[in-house]
């Protein structure tokens, strides 16, 4: 019997090229992949021939298995076969739950390993042109998940839309109303909002407006979800 590890993996925003070769090393020593559904399968052709590879993936409304089954089927096959990577969209551990899952895994005295992985929050925005920080306009930036574990608009939106920072705003296409009234209310009907679906894919583009303007963009051209959000005067630059 192998000994049981897991190892948690960032894949990174989309493209398997932006996998890190930790991330690639990682698979090729895999007995069995749980995988997400912000995984591209491509990255799957890194994993070692004959390993189980077993989708886990969650979307807005429709998930494949909850967290707690997740937890339990992560430790359930590293004492079965030996070692799991459980591979994550983006980087695990921003807004991705793998700390709870290391953390679970822990507690039943199993070796875990981070391989971190390119974040969408920042390389989503840079392939679609668009700077974070600008010396002149925005020292520093946030990034907010748009959605709390119950589904409902983040709390910390209320704030952002009162600052000037730029802010990246992960999972909160189905909030888009409701960010663009915090803004209104703040006076900012002008300040630029761009929309980023599919990012680092070939299918990837880019909906750029103002918040006045961005749901009349979202009617007349779609919006379908993988996407992030990034508002901030940042985006004139």
């Amino acid at each position: 019997m192998k000994e049981p590890k897991i190892t948690l993996v960032g894949a990174g925003p989309g493209d398997p090229e932006l996998l890190s070769l930790a991330g690639v090393e990682a698979l090729g020593n895999a007995d069995v992949v749980l995988y997400d559904a912000l995984v591209d399968p491509a990255i799957l052709v890194y994993a070692k021939k004959g390993s189980e590879k077993i989708f886990v993936g969650k979307r807005a409304g429709c998930h494949a298995y909850g967290q707690e089954s997740i937890n339990k089927m992560l430790v359930h096959f590293a004492h079965s076969y030996g070692h799991v990577v459980r591979l994550k969209g983006g980087d695990p551990y921003i807004f991705g739950r793998g700390s709870e899952e290391l953390q679970y895994a822990k507690s039943k005295n199993i070796e875990t390993v981070v391989v971190p992985g390119v974040s969408s929050s920042m390389a989503v925005a840079e392939l679609a042109g668009i700077s974070l920080i600008d010396k002149n306009l925005s020292a520093d930036f946030w990034v907010i998940t748009g959605s709390t574990k119950e589904g409902d608009m983040s709390r910390d939106l209320y704030l952002a839309a009162k600052l000037d920072q730029t802010v990246v705003i992960l999972m909160g296409t189905q909030h888009i109303e409701k960010i663009v009234d915090l803004y209104k209310k703040e006076s900012k009907g002008k300040m630029p909002i761009a929309i980023v679906q599919n990012g680092s894919l070939r299918t990837q583009r880019t909906l750029f407006a103002t918040i006045d303007t961005i749901q009349h963009e979202i009617a007349e051209k779609g919006l379908l979800t993988p996407a992030i959000i990034v508002v901030g005067k940042t985006l004139n630059t």
